[in-house]
């Protein structure tokens, strides 16, 4: 069952040649403007209840335009939004707080629009009080509040009784990380509760962990919404390319989906993972020594050559990855027609089952100046523990136990 639709939903901004030519279309005198910037168009998703939506795009996408509209605060020019159930939204700091009253009266003030009795507030104000953790500012006026306490007070009011909805700005990245941790459980309980979620955020761990879909706006449209780990791929080519760069997507015959982006003027041609003999495989042991070799054929003279490698988890986690920069084996001036093979060694000191190689050629230290080529997911392999004890989690890290009987 959908608990929000949205149906062609389109936004726009526009601006009139005069205040006259404004008020004649308000009584529909079909005035036109002057000027009408679409800042969201063609929107259409739906949303089942209990799902957890995650929400990304660039700077200006208009993620936050279509998070107003879903909660009224701005209406559509087009298209429509359906919700069954009480939405609770935490879109930006201080939003709908008065500076000047406390943070226990802007409390009472917030949960009284979002519909709540004096007596339901009274019982809940207590837990408000206790989850915000800020003592005696509590009683303090907001204007004296940091962005990070104003965060505490919007989530501890918006979470205070579960809604049907919770929507979740990117408000919580201003929070430390004690408290961000708290959030996320509570967002978690609420999630196995039923609440349906959608959250904007960029932390790749917090959508990855939380997530059941991910939507990926750019330019006021929608552009995937898929599975988290391949539109977060998607996604970070994307910031990589300019308008001579390109993005392509391959569906691997494991099922995974490998992701390609850059200008193509290097380009990685080959790559393998060898086990500690020299043979190529995609099964590998806990602790054991392997070798990543990685074949680079240069397009055009370019300034300077970087390689980047990491290893990802299952569900798209990077665990661990540097580059050559780091490394202080930048390549200078490689010419048109340069071939290099790279190897990249490391013990595997992970936990079992799948992960995956992502590789990237830089410029520098990042792929956000210069991407000649990235690709996510460009081999996969698993991981099986033979020789060390059992273990849990993402990496593995020898431990030593000891114990000694005391006298009573």
């Amino acid at each position: 069952m959908s608990v929000l639709k949205i149906n062609n939903l389109g936004k726009s901004y526009r601006r009139y040649r005069s205040e006259l030519h404004r008020i004649g279309n308000w009584f529909g005198l079909n005035k036109a403007p002057c000027e009408e910037n679409w800042v969201l168009r063609h929107i259409n998703f739906d949303i089942k209840k209990g799902e957890v939506i995650g929400l990304i795009g660039r700077n200006g996408a208009g993620k936050s335009s279509l998070l107003k509209m879903i909660t009224g605060t701005t209406h559509p020019n087009e298209g429509s939004i359906e919700v069954k159930g009480r939405i609770a939204a935490i879109l930006e700091l201080g939003m709908g707080f008065n500076p000047n009253m406390t943070g226990r009266q802007n409390a009472y003030y917030a949960a009284s629009i979002m519909g709540f009795s004096q007596g339901e507030i009274d019982a809940a104000i207590e837990d408000i009080e206790n989850f915000t953790d800020i003592a005696e500012y509590f009683d303090a006026p907001m204007r004296t509040y940091s962005s990070g306490m104003q965060a505490r007070l919007s989530f501890a009011v918006a979470t205070a009784w579960r809604p049907e909805i919770l929507i979740v700005d990117e408000v919580l990245s201003v929070g430390d990380m004690a408290f961000q941790a708290k959030c996320f459980q509570r967002i978690r309980a609420f999630k196995e509760e039923g609440t349906t979620l959608l959250i904007v955020s960029h932390d790749k761990s917090a959508v990855l962990s939380l997530c059941d879909r991910l939507i990926l706006i750019e330019k006021g449209t929608l552009l995937k919404d898929g599975v988290p780990e391949e539109v977060f791929d998607y996604y970070n080519a994307l910031v990589a390319v300019e308008d001579t760069n390109t993005v392509e997507i391959t569906q691997l015959e494991n099922g995974k989906v490998q992701t390609l982006s850059g200008t193509q003027e290097a380009r990685i041609t080959q790559i393998a993972l060898q086990n500690s003999k020299g043979e190529t495989v995609d099964t590998v042991i806990v602790g054991e020594t392997v070798n990543v070799k990685i074949q680079v054929e240069v397009y055009e003279d370019i300034p300077s050559l970087v390689l980047g490698c990491g290893i990802k988890n299952l569900i798209g986690e990077m665990i661990f990855g540097s580059n050559t920069y780091h490394y202080d084996k930048i390549i200078p001036s490689p010419q048109k027609g340069d071939l290099y093979e790279f190897t990249v060694s490391f013990d595997v000191n992970l936990g079992t089952g799948g992960h995956s190689i992502h590789v990237s050629l830089t410029e520098t230290d990042n792929h956000i100046d210069k991407n000649f080529h990235m690709i996510d997911c460009a081999l996969t392999f698993n991981v099986i523990n033979i020789h060390k004890p059992f273990f849990v989690g993402h990496s593995w890290n020898d431990m030593h136990f000891d114990y000694r009987k005391k006298d009573k």
